[in-house]
Order: C-alpha cells, then structure tokens, then sequence
C-alpha cells in the first residue's frame, strides 16, 4: 500500500463518513413514530421498515469490500454520500409507502458502503492500534447518531419531522467535496482482485465467530435504536418530542464511552474491554426493561449504549489484525454477518410487540446479550490456543 497520502487527513475523511452512516442509522429510528401516524403502519409493517433499511445496508456491505480492495477508498465513499442525501430526501417527502420503502433502500445500502468502507479504511492505516482508532471512528458515529433525535426531538412542534429531515439531508452533501479531493491509500489488489482468496475467507472458522459476535451486537444496538422512542411513548406515555430526546442518551453515552474507549484500548486488554462492555450493556437493558417511569427508562439505555459502544471497535480490531491483507473483503464479510442481525433482531422485535407489547418484546434485547457473553467467551478461547506455539 502506498504511502503517498496524509492519514489525519484520510481518517478525518473515514469520520466525515462515519458521522453520514450514524445520520442514516438513527434518522428513521428517530421519526418512525411520525411514520406510523402518517402512513397508519401496523408495527410489524414499522419494523418491516427498519429491517429493509439494514437489508440496504447488508447489500451495501457486501459489495463494498472487493471493491475498495481492488480499486480504492474514494470514488464508493463519495458516490454513497450522494445516494443518502437523495434518500432521505426521499423519505421525507415520499407520498406513498412503495416510495418510502425505495428512500429507506437507498439509504441502507449507500450507508452499508460507507460503514464499511470507513471501518475498513481505518483498519488499514491504523497498523498497531486497530481496536483504538476504530474507537475513536465510533466517536463521530455517536455524533450523528446523536445529532438527529436531538435535532428531530429539538423542532418537533416548530416543523414536521418531514421538513427536519430533509433539512439533515441536504447538510449530509457538505462532506463531499473535502473527500473528493483528499488523496487515498492505493488500492491493496490493484492487479486484480484474488477471488479464491477472497472465497476462502468464508470458510475462516475466526472470521465466521467474529461475524456470529457483530450479529449480535448489531441486532442488539438497531433494535434499541429503532423502538426505544415508541417504547418510552407507548409504555411510559411519553410525549412523543420527549422520547426522541430521551432516546438521544443512547448515543449520547454511546458516544462519550467511545472517547473514553480510544485511550483505554491502547493499555488494556480489548477483551478485557469487551467482557465488562457486555455487563454493563446487559445491566442496562434489564434497567430499561423494568422501567415504569422516565428516570429507571434513562438511567437504563444511557447504560445500554455506553455498555454497546466497545463491541464493533473491538472485534472488527480482531478482524482487522488477522485479515490485513485482505480487510476490505474480511471487513465485509464480517458486516453482512452483522446486519443480518440488525434485520432479523429489530423484525422479531415488532412481531413480539404486535402479539404481547413492547416490554415483553424487548427481551431479545438482555437475551442477545447473554448469548453474546457466551459466545465471546468461545472464541477467546480460541484466539489463546491459536496464539500458543
């Protein structure tokens, strides 16, 4: 790979982009309240929305990887922040459900690229320090996660949620520029991509625990994202302005505990990290599902998402360190075994909320969790017999 490139400036470029992908992760999670009124959705027709948004993305993460091994970072980067622009400004002013499904797509799967490729740029001009820099990456995630249930909860009453996100959509195109002119890393397969390589990582008994592990956390962080504000309307009869903004501490804590977790992964162990991230993730889920009241729901996911902030820094760090030579294509293999999860966890979710309510429905939430803890547990097992002479 060549040298020729400024890496502040291409990892300033990797958290423009990260900020873009927590835009489009928690922008229909943040008004899908106002998208059941305006459409008369069912939840199950809800969370079939937030599943197609994470089957966009799944789709975008599985072309993203071969193609920046063999021909570089820029071009996907730049082409996926136009497409989630024109999506979400789809999704505000979609007259029908057909064309609010086809704005959820675009901006799923222009977002899976952008996730990808970030995470995997990073990886790469990180040698050393992977697990930290994809730590502090997260951070700018948090920011946009952030930014738009603060933003929404902020104007609801003064706009329609509509007239907001469409406003977000048009400042997600000011990144653009500074990317389309900033030199990258040289494509890692120039001569050509190595397809049975790249087919024998499918069978990498590693790569496949590595991807069971961001299964889970995906499923676990796009539900919590996706119906927290309706559970705080529906089970704490919150008005609907007040439980965007309560749902803008899940990123918020998500958010600072990924500052913390960039100078923290360059002393401690990352499994370590990962071991006490889960228990505090599972002893905040437990919190939000027994809450009858505001402060136990808040004190609950502001846990949740500080608890949920190492897993992907961490294990795609483990991705990163044992798949260098081809990361975009581990990376992206390892993502669409995450959004998987992101599809099935927040889809199961709806259809348990249909049948007995959304308190019971979000035990998948501490469920996951604990299959998570389990599952960790295998495959550090794993890594040490692997590291042993």
């Amino acid at each position: 790979m060549s040298d020729d490139f400024d890496r502040r400036r291409v990892f300033a470029c990797a958290c423009l982009g990260m900020l873009v992908f927590g835009v489009v992760l928690t922008a229909l999670g943040a008004i899908l309240p106002s998208v059941i009124t305006r459409f008369s959705l069912a939840r199950t027709e809800a969370g079939g929305l937030l599943s197609l948004m994470s089957l966009g993305i799944l789709a975008g993460s599985l072309v993203f990887g071969p193609i920046v091994d063999r021909y570089g970072y820029r071009v996907p980067l730049v082409a996926s922040a136009g497409l989630v622009a024109l999506g979400l400004e789809g999704i505000a002013f979609a007259p029908d459900l057909g064309l609010l499904r086809g704005g959820v797509l675009v901006v799923g799967f222009a977002g899976g690229v952008i996730n990808g490729g970030t995470n995997a740029l990073v990886a790469d001009i990180s040698a050393g320090e992977r697990s930290a820099g994809l730590s502090l990456l997260g951070v700018f995630f948090g920011l946009g996660a952030l930014g738009v249930p603060l933003v929404i909860g902020a104007l609801l009453g003064r706009l329609p949620a509509e007239t907001v996100l469409a406003g977000i959509g048009a400042l997600v195109l000011l990144p653009l520029a500074f990317v389309a002119v900033t030199p990258f890393p040289a494509p890692k397969q120039a001569q050509g991509f190595p397809v049975t390589s790249g087919l024998r990582l499918l069978r990498e008994p590693a790569l496949l625990a590595f991807g069971g592990l961001l299964f889970l956390q995906s499923g676990i962080e796009i539900t919590l994202g996706g119906w927290t504000s309706s559970f705080f309307k529906e089970e704490l009869a919150l008005v609907e302005g007040r439980a965007v903004v309560l749902l803008s501490l899940y990123w918020l804590a998500m958010t600072l505990a990924r500052l913390l977790l960039g100078g923290l992964l360059k002393r401690a162990a990352p499994a370590f990290v990962l071991r006490g991230a889960i228990g505090v993730a599972l002893l905040g889920s437990l919190a939000l599902l027994s809450a009858h009241g505001p402060a136990l729901a808040a004190a609950g996911i502001a846990l949740a998402g500080a608890g949920l902030a190492a897993g992907f820094p961490v294990v795609l760090g483990f991705v990163g360190d044992r798949f260098a030579n081809l990361s975009g294509t581990a990376f992206s293999i390892a993502l669409v075994m995450a959004l998987c999860g992101g599809t099935l966890l927040p889809y199961v979710t709806g259809v348990l909320a249909d049948a007995a309510g959304l308190r019971l429905s979000f035990a998948v939430v501490p469920a996951a969790l604990a299959l998570q803890a389990v599952l960790f547990e295998v495959t550090s097992r794993w890594r040490r017999n692997d590291a042993r002479p």
